[in-house]
C-alpha cells in the first residue's frame, strides 16, 4: 500500500520512488488533482478509481475513501493512493494513513513536491529572497467545515516573510480583508497561479486590496508578499506553452514526442490511432530470414519498430560479420545502437528515395542479396529499386499496425486542441476513420512528405512538415511555426548524443 505524492501538476516533478510505486500497482485510486499522464505509469491491467476530490466538493467522501483503501488492500492487491502535490501537506493523507493503520496494514508514504513551493516557482516566483524575505508561512483557506476558523490570519500577517495560500479561491475576500486587519498594507503585492505547472497555468499578478476581485478559480495558489512582484518568468515563456498538442503515435512510442513536447511547454495528449503488433504469420518469416541472415549482403531496415523486431530475433551479433546494415533514419539507428549494432548507410533525408539514391550498386563479390525487414502494408519505392539496382531483395513483415478504437476520454480530450501530429501514413489513416476529418485542430504537422501526402489524399490539410525527419525534427518545426508564423526559418534539430554520425554511402560502380 503505498500513499503517493503525484506533485502539483507537471508529471516531471513525480519522485522516483512514486514511478516505482505506480509501475507495480494492482489498483490506482486518485483524485481530480493527481496528473492523468501519470495514471498510464500503471500496468495496462490496473483498476483506475476516481473519487474526483477538489477543493469544495468531493464525488466520495472521505470516510469511504479511506474504507476502499482498506478493502483492496486487504484483498492482497498493490495500492497506490495517487494525491495531488504532497500526501501529507493539506491533502488529507495522515486520515488515510491512520485508517490503515487502525486497520493493520503496512504501508509506505512517498512524499511529493508540494504546490506551496513549486507552483511560485513556475510562475518566476520564488517564495524566499534574501533581504526582502527570509521566511514564508503555508496556510490551507480551507479548513474542516464543521470547525470554527483556526487560522489566525491577523497574526499571519504579523510574521512578515511571505505567506503561501492553498485552496483558499472560496474564502479569499474574507482572507484578504484579515489579512489587511492584521496590518498588511493594500498595496502589497499578491498574485494567483491557476493550474500551476501545467500547461494551461495562468498567472495573476496583483495587489493585495484587489486580488479578490480579478477573476479567479480553483485550483490556484495564491502569494502574498514583495517576492509576488517578481517575474522571472521561465515556464509560461517556452515556445509552445499553452498549446494543446495530439500524439497519434502507438501508446508504447508516444512517450518520446509527448516528452519534447512537454520540454517546449505543450500540453501533449496521447491519443494513440494505432497499435504495433506481430505480423499475421506471428514473425516466423522474420525469424527464418534472420536465421540466415549471415547469407545476405545488407540488412534493410525502414522504421524502429521493424529494427527492434529484427534485433529481438537475432541471437548473436557475429551472425553479422560481413552484413551491411541501411536504417532510415536515426531512430532506427538508435534503436540498432542500442543492441550494440551500427548502421553502415543512413541517408541524408529519411525516406525511401533518399535511401535508394544513396543505395550501392553490387559488385562482383556480392551474392546481391537484401533483406528487407518491414511492415506489413509499406510502399514498393524501395524493392522495386533494390532490384532496379540488381539486388535480389527478400521482403519480410516485421510487424504490422491495426486501429484503435479511441475511448470516450480520449474523444472528449481532443476537443479544444490546437495541434494533431502525425508520424507515420497509417497514424492518417486511422485517425480519419476513428474521427473524420471534421474534427481536425487549426493545425495539422506531419514528420515528412510522405506522411503529408496520405493526409491530403484523405482530405485533410497539412500546415506543418518538418524538414528533418524525426521526431526532433517534428517538435522544432512546430516550434518554429510558434515563433515565425507566416515566414518560418530553418532550426538545427536537437540530436542524442549518442545518436549515429550522418553520411551518405557512396554508390560503388
Amino acid at each position: 500500500m503505498f500513499l503517493v505524492g503525484a506533485g502539483p501538476g507537471d508529471p516531471g516533478l513525480l519522485t522516483l520512488r512514486g514511478a516505482e510505486a505506480l509501475a507495480m500497482a494492482d489498483v490506482v485510486v486518485y483524485d481530480r488533482l493527481s496528473v492523468s499522464a501519470l495514471l498510464d505509469l500503471a500496468p495496462p491491467g490496473a483498476e483506475r478509481i476516481s473519487v474526483a476530490k477538489s477543493a469544495g466538493r468531493a464525488v466520495m467522501p472521505q470516510d469511504d475513501i479511506n474504507a476502499l483503501l482498506v478493502e483492496k488492500a486487504n484483498q492482497g492487491l498493490t495500492v497506490v493512493r495517487l494525491k495531488g502535490g504532497d500526501p501529507f501537506v493539506f491533502a488529507r493523507g495522515g486520515e488515510e494513513a491512520a485508517a490503515l493503520a487502525a486497520a493493520g496494514l503496512h504501508y509506505e508514504v512517498v512524499p511529493g513536491v508540494t504546490s506551496a513551493i513549486a507552483v511560485p516557482a513556475y510562475a518566476g516566483i520564488p517564495v524566499t529572497l534574501r533581504h526582502s524575505s527570509t521566511s514564508f508561512t503555508v496556510i490551507t483557506g480551507h479548513e474542516d467545515p464543521d470547525k470554527s476558523d483556526e487560522v489566525n490570519w491577523e497574526a499571519a500577517a504579523q510574521l512578515g516573510g511571505t505567506i503561501v495560500i492553498l485552496m483558499g479561491i472560496g474564502r479569499l475576500p474574507k482572507i484578504v480583508d484579515r489579512l489587511l486587519a492584521g496590518g498588511l498594507a493594500p498595496d502589497t503585492p499578491a498574485a494567483a497561479i491557476r493550474w500551476g505547472t501545467r500547461p494551461e497555468q495562468h498567472t495573476v499578478r496583483s495587489t493585495l486590496s484587489a486580488i479578490a476581485r480579478e477573476q479567479l478559480a480553483s485550483p490556484s495558489v495564491i502569494v502574498v508578499g514583495q517576492v509576488a512582484a517578481m517575474d522571472l518568468s521561465w515556464f509560461e515563456s517556452r515556445p509552445l506553452f499553452g498549446k494543446k498538442v495530439i500524439v497519434t503515435r502507438p501508446r508504447h512510442q508516444s512517450s518520446v514526442l509527448a516528452d519534447r513536447l512537454r520540454d517546449e511547454g505543450a500540453d501533449a495528449l496521447i491519443v494513440p490511432t494505432i497499435e504495433i503488433v506481430d505480423p499475421l504469420d506471428g514473425g516466423a518469416a522474420l525469424s527464418a530470414a534472420v536465421a540466415q541472415a549471415s547469407s545476405y549482403d545488407w540488412i534493410v531496415l525502414t522504421s524502429a519498430n521493424g529494427a527492434a523486431r529484427f534485433c529481438e530475433r537475432l541471437r548473436d551479433g557475429r551472425d553479422l560479420a560481413g552484413v551491411k546494415i541501411a536504417a532510415i533514419g536515426p531512430g532506427t539507428a538508435e534503436v540498432l545502437a542500442d543492441h550494440n549494432l551500427v548502421a553502415d548507410l543512413i541517408p541524408e533525408r529519411f525516406i525511401a528515395e533518399s535511401l535508394l539514391e544513396a543505395f550501392p550498386l553490387p559488385n562482383d563479390t556480392d551474392q546481391r542479396r537484401v533483406l528487407l525487414a518491414r511492415a506489413e502494408v509499406a510502399r514498393d519505392v524501395l524493392p522495386d529499386g533494390l532490384r532496379d539496382l540488381g539486388w535480389r531483395v527478400d521482403v519480410v513483415d516485421a510487424y504490422r499496425t491495426i486501429p484503435v478504437e479511441p475511448s470516450d476520454a480520449e474523444r472528449e480530450r481532443i476537443i479544444g486542441a490546437d495541434i494533431v501530429t502525425f508520424t507515420s501514413s497509417s497514424t492518417v489513416d486511422n485517425w480519419v476513420a476513428a474521427f473524420g476529418v471534421d474534427t481536425l485542430p487549426k493545425v495539422v504537422a506531419c514528420i515528412g512528405p510522405i506522411t503529408a501526402d496520405t493526409a491530403r489524399r484523405a482530405g485533410l490539410r497539412v500546415d506543418v512538415i518538418a524538414d528533418v525527419h524525426t521526431i526532433d525534427g517534428l517538435v522544432d518545426a512546430l516550434v518554429e511555426r510558434s515563433a515565425h508564423p507566416t515566414s518560418p526559418k530553418k532550426r538545427t534539430p536537437r540530436r542524442s548524443s549518442r545518436g549515429p554520425r550522418f553520411g551518405r554511402q557512396q554508390r560503388r560502380a
